[in-house]
């Protein structure tokens, strides 16, 4: 009887065994059928991510006239000079590179500056023929009141010019210290999986608090690489508005990816060290600088009065005896 029993207990196991084997075959080959592929919708996310930044831009960008513009129109009166005497073929192109660079853009800024370095030494030259004939009546000879009219003028011509290098220098100084903190940013969205526009869009967000003339640099190529056909125009005209070699490089980096496939967050990486090295190096060298620059101060200012102090006892003496 317990033969029997044992014996039927095996048998029982058996049929179970072989059940949960059967029930455990049918899912292996069942579970795709029943399981979601995340996979395929998240390969299709990605691919969908450039259109719609895409889309989003272009919306943004054709947004209502309430927003402030980029492009303004020209005034008439500046128009008309620069259409008389033929201004923009003769000075066209190396003044919208230097605008750019400056920050104007558009056909207003160009059209601005082509008429106002026109009327500036005519300007200047008429308020200074008032200023030295009428109000002031300068007993010099005519030849001298003709040459201080002639330096106004001048200064009327060469003054646009210095006023945009200074402002490009400014701009330039503003990105080349943000420009390391922007490609660490752009790193870590690049390996957090985004996409280049994507992640050039949030950067853009993020470095405004600290420079907004790079926040605005990246904000305008990001729009570009929705709207232009060849993605590459758009990375070199980001190196041609800053005029930075460290920009150049990146821009060169992202170029060689788009066109080769090469991994991207290396070339970030490096060229972010770099641009920091070159940051430090550029403070050290203007530390270096600072002894020499500290001596005619010090000549001027410093040694007249130690001098004084020295010498003055010594004469107060010789004036009492």
């Amino acid at each position: 009887m317990n033969i029997g029993l044992l014996t039927a207990n095996i048998d029982m196991f058996i049929a179970l065994s072989a059940a949960v084997a059967v029930i455990a075959a049918i899912l292996v080959v069942a579970w795709p059928y029943f399981v979601r592929d995340h996979l395929a919708e998240r390969m299709l996310q990605v691919a969908n991510e450039s259109e719609r930044i895409r889309v989003r831009e272009r919306n943004r960008l054709n947004a209502p006239a309430n927003q402030i513009l980029l492009r303004t129109q020209p005034k008439r009166l500046y128009k008309l000079i620069v259409d008389r005497l033929n201004l923009a073929g003769t000075e066209g192109n190396e003044t919208v590179k230097m605008l750019r660079m400056a920050g104007y853009r558009g056909e207003g800024p160009i059209t601005a500056y082509l008429a106002i370095r026109q009327l500036a030494p005519l300007g200047m030259a008429v308020l200074a023929a008032f200023y030295v004939f009428v109000v002031l009546q300068l007993d010099y000879p005519l030849f001298v009141k003709l040459a201080i009219v002639m330096a106004a003028a001048s200064l009327g011509y060469y003054a646009p010019p210095l006023y945009v290098k200074n402002k490009i220098t400014k701009r330039q100084t503003s990105i080349r210290r943000s420009w390391p903190d922007a490609l660490d940013l752009l790193l870590i969205c690049v390996e957090s999986g985004m996409g280049i526009e994507g992640a050039l869009r949030k950067v853009s967000a993020e470095i405004g608090s600290q420079s907004v003339e790079l926040a605005e640099e990246l904000g305008l190529t990001t729009a570009e690489l929705s709207y232009l056909q060849d993605r590459r125009k758009a990375y070199e005209n980001l190196a041609e508005r800053t005029g930075l070699d460290g920009v150049k490089g990146v821009v060169t980096g992202l170029i060689q990816s788009e066109k080769y496939g090469t991994a991207l967050s290396q070339s970030l990486r490096v060229q972010a060290q770099e641009n920091r090295d070159m940051r430090m190096n550029e403070a050290e060298k203007k530390a270096a600088a600072l002894p020499p620059k500290l001596t005619v101060p010090m000549i001027v200012f410093f040694l007249p009065v130690l001098f004084a102090i020295i010498i003055a006892p010594a004469v107060i003496q010789m004036m009492q005896v």
